[in-house]
Order: structure tokens, then C-alpha cells, then sequence
């Protein structure tokens, strides 16, 4: 499981034209399962994604989560393209992506783990899982943390 996290001041994802999900300041995370994915890797992830410390108070650095900043938000969006190998080609291939059915199921339990284990106030948004999808942002920083388990 491969997560790539970005800091951002609003995100928004389209699919045929209509907004689909949209925050404002919190994390985008575009999320990548491989072939290797079990339990406890769905769980770690939401775990650190959750505790990432991203945001300052006053002078005191990164020491602020998404789940204690004010209307801190996430907004989920499913990338096989992660797990792309181009080792030997320039041309990826997607074997250590997990088969469609598979991921697709493991992505709706991660939303669903997502939701409840964050505290109430902070809103979880996602993308269409295996659609064509238009990721709009405005990145804060930047930050980018890439997370892998």
C-alpha cells in the first residue's frame, strides 16, 4: 500500500464534469494498493495519515495533525498508477497493482476505517473509484510525504 500525501489550502476532484469531492484545508491523498496489501497495512496507513504532522502553531514547526487543525479536511483518491513499474521499459507496467475487484474493495474499507477512526470534525471526501477523474488543488507549501507499507 502506497499513499503519496500533499498538504493543500483546497482540493477538489471531477469526474465527467460534476464534483465528486472537494475540501478545503487538509490533505489530499492519492492511495495506491499492491498485490502484497493485508490487514495491517490498511491500518497502519489510516493511523499515520491521521498523526502526520503537517501544520505549525506559533513557532513550534510541524507539530499540528490534520485531526487538530480547524476544518481540516481529506480528500481520498484512488491511483493504481503508483504501483507503476518502469524499471525496464518507458512504458509502465501495472503488475504489482492489485486486480480491480480486489482494490476497488479494499479502497471503500479504507474510506469506511477512514471515516471512523478521525474524529468527527474533519470531513472525508473521495473520488469515483476507477473513473477518469480532474484532481484540482492548490498546494500548501508544498508538502508532499510519500507513505508505504
Amino acid at each position: 500500500m502506497k499513499a503519496v500525501v500533499q498538504r493543500v489550502n483546497w482540493a477538489s476532484v471531477e469526474v465527467d464534469g460534476e464534483i465528486v469531492g472537494e475540501i478545503s484545508k487538509g490533505l489530499l491523498v492519492f492511495l495506491g494498493i499492491s498485490r502484497e496489501f493485508n490487514e495491517n497495512k490498511l491500518d497502519w496507513m489510516i493511523n499515520k495519515i491521521l498523526k502526520l504532522r503537517l501544520w505549525s502553531s506559533d513557532e513550534k514547526g510541524f507539530d499540528l495533525s490534520v485531526e487538530e487543525i480547524e476544518k481540516g479536511g481529506i480528500l481520498v483518491i484512488s491511483q493504481f498508477t503508483l504501483f507503476g513499474d518502469c524499471s525496464k521499459s518507458n512504458k509502465p507496467n501495472f503488475r504489482n497493482s492489485m486486480e480491480f475487484e480486489k482494490a476497488e474493495k479494499i479502497y471503500d474499507s479504507f474510506i469506511e476505517k477512514l471515516k471512523r477512526d478521525s474524529s468527527k470534525k474533519i470531513m472525508v471526501e473521495t473520488g469515483k473509484f476507477g473513473a477518469k477523474m480532474e484532481v484540482k488543488l492548490e498546494n500548501d507549501g508544498p508538502v508532499t510525504i510519500i507513505l508505504e507499507k
